[in-house]
């Protein structure tokens, strides 16, 4: 799961050296903590939190399938 979201997120930012991304998984959720560059945020989050909304759908259409709940958060 923290491998499509890697991907996601590495495809849209500039400074890719700056991407990190912590996973804290519970026993039935796990949530992502995303962490880049400033000048990225915005490319992350998109116009009125699109973007931000979509990679959160497109997790939790993965962590459906093995049967989870998935919050990912955005950190500047």
């Amino acid at each position: 799961m923290k491998d499509i979201l890697q991907t996601i997120i590495l495809n849209l930012v500039d400074n890719k050296e700056a991407v990190e991304i912590k996973e804290l998984e519970g026993e039935k959720s796990v949530v992502f903590e995303v962490k880049v560059a400033e000048n990225d945020m915005g490319k992350i989050i998109g116009k009125q939190g699109r973007l931000a909304k979509s990679i959160r759908t497109v997790m939790k259409a993965v962590a459906s399938k093995e049967q989870k709940r998935v919050t990912v958060e955005f950190i500047g």
